[in-house]
């Protein structure tokens, strides 16, 4: 059963937090494992799967990026070992961005790096939100173009996600 099945509220990239919230609870009382204590061992299990259930729901649901990729999943978009393709123009700047960053000298110069990683970054998160906005109200047809055009800003935030470990690691150096 998919998260949003089980919370019974409609697929969306913006989950009304406090019902969701809310969900979380009454399952959380509803599925306590410590209630069914004195029910056959094939009760028990079945409380814990949806116990086990309702908190990998909720943590899903409750966090942005978690629920990205767990909606692209549900669609087929987002795969494990995938090799995305990625816009050309994203990949020049990024490898422009790397080669920069081990030619790093000092503190200056790594903080100028990190302040367009960042500006690009926030670039993409806006892309993000804007494509996000009223997926749930859209028609089937609409959804898959809409999911694409998601999955396509998802792998360039994950792309990016590297960069800024290396950023990281990098300043741990100054």
């Amino acid at each position: 059963m998919n998260y949003f099945e089980f919370y019974n509220i409609a697929e969306t990239f913006s989950p009304d937090a406090a019902a969701v919230k809310k969900q979380f609870y009454a399952f959380s009382k509803k599925y306590h494992p410590d209630f069914y204590a004195n029910e056959d061992d094939a009760r028990q299990q079945e409380i814990l799967e949806l116990s086990t259930l309702n908190n990998k729901a909720y943590q899903t649901l409750s966090e942005p990026n978690k629920l990205a990729e767990y909606i692209l999943k549900l669609h087929g978009l987002v795969n494990e070992g995938a090799k995305p393709q990625l816009p050309a123009d994203f990949l020049m700047e990024m490898m422009d961005v790397n080669e920069r960053l081990m030619e790093v000298e000092d503190a200056q110069q790594l903080a100028e790096i990190t302040s367009e990683v960042l500006a690009i970054q926030g670039d993409i998160d806006e892309e993000m939100a804007v494509a996000t906005a009223g997926y749930e109200s859209l028609d089937d047809t609409a959804k898959e173009d809409r999911l694409n055009k998601i999955a396509n800003i998802y792998y360039r935030q994950k792309y990016l996600l590297r960069i800024r470990e290396s950023l990281n690691t990098f300043a741990s150096r100054f």
